[in-house]
């Protein structure tokens, strides 16, 4: 029995803050926070004006102190990056510590080796706030959705992009000037690619894919697309066909196994995902028996990912404090790591937009080139006509990515087609 717990917190940023915010003022919370101090808390300096009072001594910059002090019982890792983060969870779990994170990066990298010493410790290592910040779907994913034989995963699990492609589906802006304004407001780092490249819900995908397919993803073969690409002339396209542009995370069984990808698609109106604006992150989940579960709220924030920190902290105090044994449910499992299925065997619809000299036969030599390589094509429309080139949208039926790819590479040597570009090709959520 475990009357009362200590937290050494690593990091001081927002969401550190925010979680010290929670931790310091438990009252009409869970009663059990009562009984959870903050002990030591890890800083770069310790004279740094913050936005929460601690009592002296607390603050420290010597972290291997923190993850080597025997009255701490648990190490909460909001430092972010991958080192010195990795080794300090690591350390902190030989010393017998439980961990929790919101580390998404060190996690979808190391999480493996992470999960394996815990395991060897008996230790806990809680991931919640890693992946869409106070929507609850790690956890689901553990325990209520477990008996379920998931499908598939679609999420929208990157505010910032979310954020840019909704300002310029809603205003007709570019890419590069609502970038501008999301860095202005704070939803954009200075150097943006981890988001607008897609690599930020790469990370979160891994880790959710992991969970609920039961086998180790590893992110180096998840296919990753990013933003930049996409312009307002595609939103608007896309708008007259019924469609909305979306950055997903997908992660789908299918019959040659599992596949992972992030990329911008275009979902249709009438889907759950279309509608997600904003900030707002959402993971719809398909599974047997349960069908088809969609986790809404803020991906992102101080407050909203501190409650995701908390509620972890709250769990293994919950455990603990019953008989301090590691329940099963609540570990992450190891699973043996296997290949995922390629891209270029994905199986889906596409946008593409192709401008060309205006001259007789163009569509109709599109449309032979389409078919010789086995791409059904809904629907091929010249849309606008300026100076003498011809703009051209394409949408295909379900096709082989592979198949669709060597149709696009042969356009350029077709008799009828003259100084061809092929600006945007996009993928559409498949039928």
């Amino acid at each position: 029995m475990v009357e009362s717990l200590k937290i050494g917190l690593l990091g001081l940023g927002t969401v550190g803050t925010a979680t010290a915010s929670i931790l310091l003022s438990p009252e009409s919370r869970h009663p059990l926070l009562k009984s959870i101090e903050i002990a030591k808390v890890g800083v770069k300096t310790v004279d740094k004006r913050r936005g929460v009072d601690f009592p002296e001594g607390v603050l420290t910059t010597d972290l291997e102190g923190i993850i080597s002090d025997p009255e701490i019982d648990i190490v909460v890792e909001l430092m972010g990056g991958l080192e010195p983060a990795r080794s300090l969870i690591l350390k902190a779990i030989t010393n017998g510590k439980h961990i929790v994170t919101a580390n998404k990066a060190v996690i979808s990298r190391y999480g493996e080796e992470i999960y394996r010493a815990a395991d060897t410790k008996g230790v806990y290592v809680l991931i919640e706030a890693a992946v869409g910040g106070g929507i609850p779907v790690i956890r689901p994913l553990q325990q209520a959705l477990s008996v379920n034989q998931i499908q598939s995963i679609l999420g929208i699990i990157n505010g910032t992009t979310n954020f840019i492609l909704t300002k310029m589906t809603a205003e007709g802006s570019d890419f590069a000037d609502v970038l501008t304004e999301a860095q202005e407001l704070g939803y954009a780092e200075a150097d943006p690619s981890a988001d607008v490249d897609g690599y930020d819900a790469a990370d979160k995908i891994t880790i959710l894919a992991t969970l609920a397919f039961g086998q180790q993803v590893n992110l180096d073969q998840v296919s990753c697309e990013g933003i930049r690409q996409v312009s307002a002339v595609d939103i608007q396209y896309a708008k007259q066909l019924g469609f909305e542009i979306k950055l997903l995370a997908i992660a789908q069984q299918e019959e040659k196994g599992l596949q992972v990808r992030v990329h911008p698609t275009l979902v249709p109106k009438s889907h759950p995902l279309a509608s997600i604006d904003g900030v707002n992150n959402a993971v719809l989940l398909e599974g047997d028996p349960i069908g088809q579960v969609m986790f809404y709220g803020p991906g992102a924030g101080g407050g909203a990912t501190a409650s995701a920190v908390v509620s972890d902290v709250l769990n293994i105090a919950a455990m603990l404090t019953t008989n301090g044994s590691v329940n099963p449910l609540m570990k992450i499992p190891q699973h043996p790591s296997s290949e995922l299925v390629s891209i270029a065997e994905l199986v889906t619809r596409f946008y593409a937009r192709i401008i060309c000299v205006d001259r007789p036969g163009v569509i109709g030599n599109l449309g032979t080139c389409f078919g010789k390589n086995d791409v059904s094509l809904e629907s091929i429309v010249q849309i606008d006509f300026q100076n003498g080139m011809a703009e051209i949208v394409v949408v295909t039926h379900n096709v082989k990515e592979e198949n669709f790819r060597q149709a696009l590479a042969q356009i350029p040597q077709l008799e009828a087609i003259d100084q061809i570009e092929i600006p945007s090709v996009l993928r559409v959520l498949r039928e």
